[in-house]
This record gives structure tokens, sequence and C-alpha cells, in this order.
């Protein structure tokens, strides 16, 4: 199964990692790689130079960033292969180690046959 792991840092956004916290994370990153489970990683820019495309009763709404909630805001993203959700959960549980204080949002992929969501 393949997971999208959206996470939201608790730090204001814009805020670097340090050099060890680089290194870790590139180790881990170097880890999941070679066993398969990491499939695609990257973080995000700040949201001052994205947007958000809305789409209500037929017409476009586009708001260019920077957004107020900042603790909503996604700082990164990896797709990963999981044989489970737990699996998932504890792949993540280790990403946060490094990532420092945040919160990640598992969604299950949908895979070619699925039709509805898996519990």
């Amino acid at each position: 199964m393949r997971y999208l792991c959206i996470y939201k840092s608790s730090k204001p956004e814009g805020t670097p990692p340090s050099q060890k916290e680089m290194e870790q994370m590139g180790k881990l990153v170097e880890e999941q790689k070679k066993s398969g489970t990491l499939l695609a990683t990257e973080g995000c820019m700040p949201s001052a130079l994205g947007a958000r495309v809305r789409l209500r009763d037929g017409k476009f709404l586009v708001t260019d960033g920077p957004f107020a909630e900042s603790k909503e805001l996604i700082a990164g993203f990896a797709l990963i292969e999981a044989k489970s959700k737990q699996e998932a959960i504890e792949a993540n549980k280790q990403f946060l180690k490094f990532a420092g204080d945040g919160e990640v949002e598992l969604r299950q992929v949908f895979e070619g046959g699925d039709c509805a969501p898996q519990a």
C-alpha cells in the first residue's frame, strides 16, 4: 500500500533545518530509499511563493500566499510504501524524531482496482 505523508511543522514557516537535522534526515532518507519504503519526498517552499486555487459554483478563485494559518501549512511530503497503516505510522514516528515537533497526516493512496478506502 502506498501512503501520502503530509508534514506540517510546528516551527515558524521558512525556518531552515539545522546542519545536524539535515545530516540525520539525509541518512534516514537514504536508508528508506534503499529499503524501498520511501518512493518520493520533498520539502515545500514558503507559502508566500504559492497560491490556492478554488472552484465554487463554476467560478475559480485564486488566492496568492502567504497564508495566515501557518500551523496548517504543509512543510513537505513523502510518498511511502508500507504493508499496513501501522507500518506507515511507525515510519512517520521515525521521521518526526528527526524533523522535530509537528504532525504528519497519512492518507492511503488509491491503487489500481481500489473502489473504496480501506479501514
